[in-house]
């Protein structure tokens, strides 16, 4: 059976979709990337914010063409959006074979194995994560599942459960594969990496899994995505800061900074201790990049709090933000407070005012960057190449134009000089390569094949990836 998937939301997201897409591929089923041909459509949701529910819904009702239109045999919706919403779901939507929310993943491969679609588990399949997107150089590791922060206007802890970190063994043997499928930048993820391992016995951390990582694969970029500032410890800045494999970036999420509204927001920090820890990484970590992400409107937001987080926002010159305004998700404590809601249509001003002076700091930023030489990695080749900085996170930042004689190959490090910058992209002249492009299904190694320990076939599964 031809399974197609599409996968919606974050890049956690896509990590669950890579793993359910090998565990099925265990029972027959052949990922293809076209929808027309398939027998299984699988939708993973995402339900995060108003935007993201409409989009997983728009999606459910366009792919239930397929049905009608192509060899489609079954309609899957799984995920956020699912375990928030399947009663009003399987109502609203009869084109949908089977709704599968995260608590009850175990279902999926029983119901389509009833249905004729699946068989039985192959004892010898190999385990590998199937590459979802186009890019096999650009990878994620989601490290650990569900969130024990509280924070009043999020329910990923009421879909996803408390925090829940996989095994270090676990985490380095997918690494590996990942490598071996040509892995050239590994972007760490979870709800927060600061957390991870303090569940685990032996209790590990961040830093001792990176440190692991680094062991044991010869991948040359690693990336820090979703850190929590209160749980960034002394060792992980100065691992940050002395090994240049792991990417001087750090992906911070403050969402405010008025001392008001981090109280009604349950947020772990205040303004002073976020200004002390965001200075004391500039200092310690040469050419760091700092990307955060904000939320106006949230309830009981005054113009002094909003303007108190803009004057933040210019005290810490983020490299990157990310910004939204705030929607109230429903069994939240935020959700409580619609007595003080801020209008909508005043968020919105509010949004659009942050986002213009961020475009001014982010300009102002990337023109300190021409002149510079610095590593790209190569994304798209031809007569617009393009390819990303350290600075640049795949996806949700900017790219930088490669411009040169140099034949380019994606998944190749080059050497640039920075010559041009606008609000948010680089162009740059190729001086030379670094690093080829591992061969698809070879890993490019400038060390010795280290020792692999004996795990499992499939190291995180159905179960592993959104657990109960």
């Amino acid at each position: 059976m031809k399974l197609g998937l599409i996968s919606l939301g974050c890049d956690k997201n896509t990590v669950d979709s890579e793993r359910i897409l090998s565990v099925l591929a265990q029972h027959g089923a052949e990922h293809t990337r076209d929808l027309d041909a398939a027998d299984i459509v699988l939708v993973n949701t995402c339900g995060f914010i108003d935007a993201a529910k409409e989009e997983s819904i728009e999606m459910l009702l366009d792919m239930s063409r397929l049905k009608q239109e192509g060899r489609c045999q079954a309609l899957v919706a799984v995920g956020c959006l699912v375990e928030q919403y399947r009663e009003e779901l399987e109502s609203a939507l009869p084109e949908v074979d089977l709704f599968v929310g995260l608590r009850d993943m175990d279902r999926l491969i029983p119901e389509l194995q009833s249905r004729g679609l699946l068989g039985e588990p192959d004892p010898v399949h190999p385990g590998d994560r199937t590459l979802l997107g186009d890019l096999r150089h650009v990878r994620y590791l989601k490290v650990s599942e569900g969130c024990s922060h509280g924070c009043a206007f999020c329910a990923i802890p009421l879909w996803r459960g408390r925090h829940r970190s996989f095994e270090v063994d676990q985490l380095v043997a997918e690494a590996q594969r990942l490598e071996a499928q040509g892995a050239v930048e590994l972007s760490l993820v979870a709800q927060d990496l600061a957390h991870f391992g303090r569940d685990l016995s032996p209790r590990a951390d961040i830093t001792g899994l990176l440190e692991r990582l680094l062991a044991e694969t010869t991948i040359p970029w690693f990336r820090l995505l979703y850190i929590y500032s209160a749980g960034v410890r002394e060792e992980l800045v100065r691992l940050v800061a002395t090994e240049e494999r792991i990417l001087p970036y750090l992906d911070m999420p403050i969402q405010h900074a008025s001392d008001p509204v981090l109280e009604r927001m349950r947020r772990p920090e205040r303004r002073e201790s976020l200004l002390s820890k965001f200075r004391m990484l500039r200092t310690s970590i040469p050419d760091v990049t700092l990307r955060t992400t904000v939320m106006v409107g949230f309830p009981g937001e005054t113009n002094d709090d909003f303007r108190a987080l803009l004057d933040f926002m210019e005290q810490v010159e983020f490299d990157r933000l990310g910004a939204f305004a705030f929607s109230p998700q429903e069994r939240t404590a935020a959700a409580d407070m619609e007595q003080i809601y801020v209008p909508s249509d005043v968020a919105q001003e509010r949004l659009a005012e942050l986002l213009e002076l961020q475009r001014a700091i982010s300009a102002d930023r990337l023109e300190r960057e021409v002149g510079m030489v610095r590593q790209v990695l190569v994304k798209t080749a031809g007569p617009e190449a393009t390819g990303r900085t350290a600075g640049q996170a795949d996806d949700v930042d900017g790219i930088t134009r490669l411009h040169g004689e140099a034949a380019l190959t994606p998944g190749s490090i080059m050497q640039a000089r920075i010559t041009e910058a606008d609000d948010f992209d680089l162009d740059a002249d190729v001086l030379g390569e670094i690093r080829p492009a591992p061969a698809r299904g070879q890993v490019s190694r400038s060390a010795p094949e280290r020792p692999r320990r004996a795990l499992p076939v499939v190291p995180i599964g159905l179960e592993g990836a959104w657990g109960r």
